[in-house]
């Protein structure tokens, strides 16, 4: 039995920063999931490149703050991923600023709600080219540079949604779905490297994006705020709860370490039992 300060010995060792020296490119993350999964990696030592479409000057401030508090390097790049080009642009930016790139996450969304009927087909062919095109053409630019480092981790967000239907949300279900079969043609052509792909399933969490929906329920209903939440989740989750972002993070730097290095091609669900009900 480990006496005391063998255990006291053993949680020194863990290092504090499991990833420091990593360089992690995230799409879709100047807020929300994308934002907090950026926050958990720099925590964890990675140096981040943020994406969206917002002008620079409303993003570097909060760069700036997060370099601070975390002791990473944080940047931005503004690009709209609606096309090749696009991509190309924040690739290369990644690689001019960093020499590389050892984490994709492809968080990038757009979405539209309405019947397949009313659903306009300029809003399906942003769906295919941002939600799918877009994660398609990163791992595709950035694959030859992990395979010559012999790192890499591809994490593709899928949402509950990849494996469900839901109405009103054909572009959503259509492209989510899709990514699995991405991830796992991905990670089987990268058995030979230590370059693995995941698909990541998040329940739903409390995002800039779904607190608007809160906030418009509670004054169309005339509801409290936790009401709210329980409508909002109900069929869901069945704890009732929103998910954690740093459960989701947590998830990645796990999957970004040593002890992960032979798992590959997995859709990995953090959302609360939602599709176990």
């Amino acid at each position: 039995m480990k006496s005391s300060g063998d255990l006291e010995a053993n949680a020194a060792s863990v290092p504090v920063r499991p990833l420091l020296g990593r360089r992690a490119l995230l799409t879709g993350s100047v807020g929300g999931l994308g934002l907090s999964m950026a926050e958990v990696l720099a925590r964890a030592g990675c140096d981040i490149m943020l994406n969206g479409i917002e002008p620079a000057a409303e993003v570097e401030p909060g760069c700036e703050d997060m370099a601070r508090e975390t002791g990473a390097r944080v940047v931005y790049q503004q690009a709209d991923l609606s096309s090749g080009e696009g991509v190309q642009g924040l690739v290369d930016a990644a690689l001019t600023q960093f020499g590389g790139v050892d984490i994709l996450v492809n968080n990038a969304v757009v979405r539209h709600f309405a019947p397949i009927v009313d659903f306009p087909a300029a809003k399906w062919d942003a769906a295919l080219a941002v939600n799918l095109s877009a994660a398609f053409h990163a791992i595709r630019l950035l694959l030859p540079g992990m395979r010559e480092q012999n790192f890499g981790r591809i994490f593709n967000f899928t949402s509950v949604y990849g494996l469900r239907g839901t109405a009103d949300r054909v572009g959503y279900v259509t492209t989510k779905s899709a990514l699995l079969g991405l991830t796992r043609s991905v990670a089987l052509e990268n058995l030979d490297y230590d370059v693995t792909c995941h698909s990541i399933c998040p329940g739903s969490v409390l995002t800039p994006g779904t607190d608007r929906r809160i906030i418009e329920m509670m004054a169309s209903e005339n509801i409290d705020r936790k009401t709210a939440e329980q409508a909002f989740l109900e069929g869901k989750q069945p704890g009732g709860q929103f998910i954690s972002p740093d459960s989701v993070g947590a998830l990645l730097i796990f999957l970004c370490g040593p002890i992960a290095r032979d798992m590959t091609g997995s859709m990995l669900p953090v959302e609360a039992g939602w599709l176990a009900s």
